[in-house]
């Protein structure tokens, strides 16, 4: 092959090599550029590669000079050019380790579908937990409007709430409180906690708001992130509970002076001191009776059935029962029952002392039936005895009559008929409407 073909492609081969060597140095080392995240390692190796192929060019490129004069300066460059692959040799030796253990892409690609998938299963349980609680994780920008919210909040689905701010959604007025507590946690960058109070389709709801400063990678506030708790059953129960111990103070005075007028009539017709205790106990004992049934029904009121036979049940308990017990079902209120099982013990003593329970062949008949509307409704209670001594009316009232006649029917506002037929004692009780309550 003739001599200037040779030089031609020889010159060729160099141009080709110092385009290269420019390209992947610029490469390198606009790759080092674009990724500030790289080690220091892994970017001493890349400018030692970009300045080996610099050199690299440079050599080709004195090899297309002529002369003889140039000799000199591609030794020079041959003499850096050895310094650099000896510098790069070591650098290479000791990253060595650190260039094997780099992952594969198919390794990087697997170990991102991982984390992607273990992430997601983190967020679904996150989204879950959230769904199942009363607790909405929400975020705003600094114009204190909605970026983000786990579930629908104070009411509004998740679609309005976005883009919206507190007082598009809940009006000037119901927002005031909430826009004044974000907006300080905003200036401040402090955490702020506070309570609000959201009437939700006509009815009113209360949460629980904890505040705090959302901040970017360089500390700057630039919104908020926050948890609204509804605490709406809290209250409730607090508003309960006060109303409970309102009524227990009203009620626990009430229950004195019924004790305390209890005792004072015991006392006035007791022959002795033992007769008073023996009788101001059994009384008492009635009393907690009645009220052992209204605690079981959460003070809402007494069945007229459960009355009866807990004021009457040692009698039931034998094998041929004295007592015969009949009506519908009929749910007293509170003070109603109490008066009737006060009354129902008098009447059951008195029929045990003197009347049909006196004696093993008298029976007792209780039953009771509602009235109809236009009657004024309410219901008829009826104590018949039978089979029992001759009954005889008294010559005074005792604390028993007392309690049956006038007490049942003031507190009732109701009629006490009590009558004392030869055959046995009869009574009949009318009880308004007003005493009666739904069933449980």
């Amino acid at each position: 092959m003739p001599s200037f073909q040779m030089s031609f492609i020889d010159d060729a081969a160099r141009w080709i090599t110092i385009i290269s060597c420019l390209a992947i140095a610029g490469g390198v080392l606009l790759l080092i550029n674009k990724r500030p995240e790289l080690s220091g390692r892994m970017k001493f190796l890349g400018y030692m590669l970009s300045v080996l192929l610099l050199t690299l060019a440079l050599l080709s490129m004195l090899a297309l000079s002529d002369g003889t004069n140039m000799q000199w300066q591609q030794s020079l460059v041959r003499v850096g050019l050895a310094v650099v692959n000896a510098v790069g040799a070591v650098a290479l030796l000791t990253n060595l380790r650190a260039l094997v253990n780099l992952p594969l892409p198919a390794q990087v690609a697997s170990e991102q579908r991982r984390l992607t998938l273990e992430l997601a299963t983190v967020l679904q349980r996150y989204e879950m937990a959230l769904r199942g609680s009363n607790v909405a994780i929400f975020t705003q920008d600094s114009d204190l409007r909605y970026t983000s919210v786990s579930k629908p909040l104070f009411g509004f689905p998740v679609e309005q709430v976005l883009n919206a701010t507190d007082a598009e959604l809940l009006g000037d007025a119901r927002s005031g409180p909430i826009h004044l507590l974000k907006r300080e946690a905003l200036m401040t960058s402090e955490l702020r906690k506070g309570e609000t109070e959201v009437e939700e389709y006509g009815t009113k709801r209360w949460y629980d708001l904890h505040i705090e400063p959302l901040r970017d990678l360089s500390g700057a506030t630039i919104g908020l992130t926050g948890a609204a708790v509804d605490v709406t059953e809290r209250k409730e129960n607090e508003q309960h509970l006060r109303l409970l111990m309102r009524e227990l103070t009203h009620r626990s005075k009430n229950l004195l002076a019924v004790i305390q007028a209890m005792a004072r009539q015991t006392a006035r017709h007791a022959g002795s001191i033992d007769e008073f205790v023996e009788i101001f106990s059994a009384r008492l004992q009635a009393l907690a009776r009645s009220h052992d049934l209204l605690v079981q029904e959460g003070w809402h009121g007494a069945s007229l059935n459960d009355m009866v036979r807990s004021q009457l049940g040692h009698h039931f308990d034998h094998e041929r029962s004295q007592v015969t017990v009949s009506g519908p079902d009929i749910f007293l209120k509170p003070e109603a029952a109490q008066n009737i099982g006060l009354a129902l013990h008098e009447l059951s003593t008195n029929a045990a002392k003197y009347g049909a329970l006196s004696v093993p062949g008298g029976q007792v008949a209780i039953s009771w039936a509602r009235r109809v509307p236009e009657a004024g409704g309410g219901f008829e209670l009826s104590w018949i005895e039978k089979g029992g001594p001759p009954v005889t009316p008294p010559r005074a009232r005792g604390f028993g009559s007392l309690v049956i006649e006038r007490n049942l029917a003031r507190a009732l506002d109701g009629k006490v008929d009590l009558e004392f037929d030869p055959t046995g004692l009869h009574c009949s009780v009318s009880v308004p409407e007003q005493h009666l309550t739904p069933g449980r």
